[in-house]
């Protein structure tokens, strides 16, 4: 009987922490199995299906006193994860497998009954983790393999079974390594999805939406039922840049947390677009959890966010998004500490004038007197629609343009507008933190947004006269300085900052 030990790793939110897995296995003593270091019901389960996959593979359970302890002690574990370690270091301190063999070797994996393993979260993760603690070969189930294998640096071999993970640590099963070609993954077409040539008309919306995507800003689309709201905001992704493979690690780091990769495709390539129902909670919004999850503001992270029906949402729910819209991520406080997630994305929201949708209809009456309308709108806090750059009104599109023949512009022509625009940002920021105007700070907006004396009357005319806060004055020099960008000019001008300030339209009374 010996004392083996193993490296695995624990998940916590999207970060993997190493863990030590030691199995000591008693000469003496009454056959039992005794798991220790703050597991919860999942891990303390293992012992079961470890034994009998185990005995499945056709190996001897031990018969005496079996101590696990994984360290360290204070950190909280709860996922199956913890089955393949485990498993291999009782078959090393029972000497049937050699305590050698497990030296540089980490190994994740939930087990079956008859031996077979099955994927687990956050394989990505763990892989980086592994390889920041020296791990020279990382075993995982074969379902993980492709996305853990994106890790330079590691080997990492894809094993289905506990037979088989023994068979590569002693060399009787020659398996290679697995390997992915990132080049390959990153040559496929930007986007086969939908098109914006697909939209009938609303080329002032293209163009907004074109400004939007340039600079990344948030976008609060008004109108009624019908116009094309949902369309817009489908198509947004289709015109961002590519993923490159910094930003493809991060978003599918967030995706493998909460189990929503897929051997067939390992990394995130397409910027990733969500769209949550309107009664999602606080939690599924932003994330939450006894063992904090990501919501859907990280899981959009480098995508779009899209809010359809936006007063709908609780209110409650809806200032949550204050924190990720300004700083870029979310934190999440519980009582045993916080956590911080990811959550850089591109916000669009739908919303209808009024409850009854047809209040800037020119063909439909709207019923609601100014009260109820008031009522309506006044679910979306001013903290929030502060927030947001741009205020879109969607109208309804006449006959000519729903059955015309000539096709508006499509996604190609828009995307290749936004990147000429980021690639003008990019050499703009060259050293700082931020890449876009969006994220402009108040010393940055000083800096690359001067305007001359008749743009500087005009921006003081729409502050006084729509009552725009501090907030809402440095996004409106923000949008111009995008539209600056895409027309190709140095400064701003006065026609940029006209159009800007024609972006807030939610600062005035819908129905004047």
């Amino acid at each position: 009987m010996a004392l083996a030990k193993l490296q695995t790793f624990a998940l916590v939110g999207i970060d993997a922490v190493g863990v030590e897995a030691e199995v000591d296995v008693a000469a003496t003593g009454l056959p039992q199995v005794v798991l220790v270091g703050l597991a919860d019901s999942t891990v303390k389960e293992s012992t079961h299906r470890v034994e009998r996959a185990i005995i499945n593979s056709g190996y001897r359970k031990p018969v005496s006193r079996v101590v696990v302890n994984l360290a360290p002690a204070d950190l909280r574990k709860d996922a199956a994860s913890f089955d393949l370690p485990i498993a291999l270091g009782l078959l090393a301190a029972t000497q049937q497998l050699p305590v050698d063999a497990l030296a540089g070797v980490a190994a994740v994996g939930e087990l079956a009954l008859n031996g077979a393993t099955r994927s687990v979260r956050g394989a990505l993760s763990m892989a980086m983790s592994a390889r920041r603690l020296g791990a020279r070969r990382l075993l995982v189930p074969s379902a993980n393999a492709f996305e853990a294998a994106v890790v330079e640096d590691l080997d990492v071999y894809p094993v289905g079974s506990l037979a088989e993970a023994v068979g590569v640590l002693v060399g009787a099963i020659d398996i290679d390594p697995a390997s992915v070609n990132l080049e390959r993954l990153f040559e496929s077409p930007q986007s086969s999805g939908p098109d914006f040539a697909e939209v009938r008309g609303q080329e002032l919306a293209k163009r907004a939406l074109v400004v939007a995507a340039s600079g990344r800003h948030n976008v609060l689309m008004l109108g009624s039922p019908g116009t094309g709201k949902t369309m817009l905001a489908k198509r947004l992704s289709t015109i961002l840049p590519p993923l490159s493979i910094e930003e493809s690690l991060e978003t599918t780091r967030i995706f493998s947390s909460v189990g929503m990769t897929s051997p067939e495709q390992p990394l995130k390539t397409q910027r990733p677009f969500r769209s949550p129902h309107h009664t999602s909670s606080e939690a599924g919004l932003v994330g939450g959890g006894s063992n904090p999850e990501p919501g859907e503001v990280s899981l959009a992270h480098h995508g779009v966010l899209f809010l359809d029906e936006f007063p709908e949402f609780a209110r409650r729910t809806l200032e949550v998004l204050r924190q990720p819209l300004e700083d870029g991520h979310v934190t999440i406080t519980r009582a045993r500490g916080k956590m911080t997630f990811p959550a850089d994305f591109l916000m669009v929201a739908a919303m209808n004038p009024c409850p009854c949708g047809y209040l800037t209809d020119p063909k439909r009456a709207c019923r609601c007197t100014p009260m109820q309308i008031d009522r309506y709108l006044s679910k979306v806090s001013g903290p929030l629609l502060d927030r947001i750059d741009i205020h879109l009104e969607v109208p309804a599109i006449d006959w000519e343009e729903l059955r015309g023949h000539t096709a508006g512009r499509d996604s190609q022509s828009m995307r290749q507008e936004v990147q000429r625009a980021q690639s003008i940002q990019k050499q703009r920021f060259q050293g700082e933190t931020i890449r876009t105007n969006g994220r402009m700070s108040g010393r940055q907006i000083r800096e690359h947004c001067q305007l001359d004396k008749t743009a500087e009357s005009i921006l003081k005319q729409a502050v006084e006269e729509l009552g725009l806060s501090i907030r809402a004055h440095d996004r409106v020099l923000r949008v111009a300085r995008t539209i600056a960008d895409l027309a190709g000019c140095a400064s701003i001008e006065t026609i940029h900052l006209a159009e800007a300030i024609q972006y807030r339209r939610l600062d005035r009374k819908v129905w004047k």
